[in-house]
This record gives C-alpha cells, structure tokens and sequence, in this order.
C-alpha cells in the first residue's frame, strides 16, 4: 500500500479521484463532494480562472465553496465565509501482530484510569453504526458540532458509536481516503457521557481497523481544540503540518 504523505496535501482531490469517486461530481477540472454527503470542494495545486470558473459553475452562484485545506485564492470576487486554523496529524505508529495499534505508556495509563477498554462492566461497548443511525449521528453531531456531517457521510466509511441505556453518546468514523491513507472524522461525545474514555476507544479502534488493511490513519483538528489535539498526541499521533480551513461564497 502506498503511505507517500504528499497525498495528504490534496487529500480531498485525491479522494474525489479516486475512492470517493463515486461520490463525486465534476465540470472541466473542478470537483466537488455531493453535497448531502460532504461539502468539500477540489481544484488543481495552482488553479487558473478557467478551473475557478468550472468550480462557480459545478457549485452555482450564491452556494458555499467549501474548500477544506486548499490554499489555493479563489477569484477577488468570491466572499470568504469562514477561516478556522488548524492542524493535520498523522498516526506514525507500528501494528501487533493482531493488527490492532501499539499502545504507548501514556495510552496505558490513560486506558487504566479511565476503564475504557472495549467489553469491560461499563457495558458501553463499540458498536458499528449505518443507515438506521443517521438520524441519532444527526443529533449527537448537531449537539456537539465536531465538524461538518451529512445525511450520507457515514458511506463515506466506517462509523463506529457507543450507546448508554441505547442512546448514542460518542461516535467517529472513517471520511477522507487518498490512496494509503484513511481519515478519522466526526470524534464527538455527548456533554452528560464525557470523561469516560469514549473518544480514545474510538479512535484507538478505528486506527486498528485501518492499519489492518495496511493503510495510516490521519485526522484534522482546529488549533483551538487543545483537548482534542492533547488527546490524539496521547494515542501516537504527531502533528504533519499547519493548515488553514476556509470557505467562500460564489457571486
């Protein structure tokens, strides 16, 4: 599998092109998620106006040209919407033979503290999540605002949830894929089930379900979400680089 981190300088692009295909929509060299399962729009390393001009015409006038990390400027005349700084992270870490992630001491610890391995007394274990969850993933996502999520970003890949008395209180899944890589997205957890460890026995199980096909887990996270970033370096994951996450409206 190729682990080449360039592609993570496009990693929506080089999805669209190839994984996500099917989830894609293009005119010329522009292209774009549909919308009800992601908002995030690609176009080329150095954009002209006639790739700005496809984007206008794919997304329409007066819409939202969500460009996640794309540094590229847009035409002087599409109004910035939103700029949120930001980081991109990349799990560095070596599988057991099980295929399950290598835990570091800090993650011991943490795990011991917390009782959050999967089966334990809690009684709140893991489960995978689809069609029949997306109005609760709706709910939790609406209450707890981890980022964008759509009636249809759980096909995007996998979604894992962990339910207390059978509601949903903490999920994450799977959203971009460039080839060798797979992104961890929608981390969330409920206000009243905080503390508990939810977030790091999901992550820590989606990274063991994507290593084990032989590809690296990745996130994105805004720098002002210092728990968020604390806990990831926690479970192995380091800092690739500094982003910028910004979204403009077409005229």
């Amino acid at each position: 599998m190729n682990h080449d981190d360039q592609v993570l300088d496009d990693p929506v692009g080089r999805s669209l092109r190839g994984r996500h295909a099917r989830f894609a929509r293009r005119l010329g060299r522009a292209a774009a998620y549909l919308p009800e399962a992601a908002t995030f729009s690609a176009v080329s390393a150095d954009p002209d106006a006639a790739e700005w001009a496809d984007l206008a015409g794919l997304i329409g006038p007066g819409e939202l040209a969500d460009m996640f990390s794309c540094p590229a400027t847009p035409p002087p005349d599409w109004q910035p919407v939103f700029s949120l700084e930001g980081r991109q992270m990349i799990w560095p870490g070596t599988a057991r033979s099980d295929g399950s992630p290598a835990e570091t001491e800090t993650e011991t610890e943490t795990e011991t503290e917390t009782g959050t391995e999967i089966g334990t007394e809690t009684g709140a274990g893991v489960v995978e999540l689809g069609a029949e969850s997306v109005a609760e993933m709706l709910d939790l996502v609406a209450r707890t605002r981890p980022g964008p999520f759509w009636p249809r970003t759980h096909e995007l890949g996998t979604y894992l949830g962990i339910r207390d008395n059978g509601r949903l209180v903490a999920m994450a899944g799977e959203r971009l894929r460039p080839p060798g890589w797979t992104e961890i997205s929608a981390v969330c957890t409920a206000s009243e089930a905080r503390g508990r460890g939810h977030a790091a026995r999901l992550v820590g199980a989606l990274v063991a379900r994507i290593v084990a096909r032989g590809e690296r887990p990745f996130l994105h996270v805004a720098e002002a979400n210092t728990g968020a970033i604390a806990l990831y370096e926690r479970l192995g994951f380091t800092t690739r680089k500094q982003v910028t996450f910004r979204g403009f409206r077409i005229p």
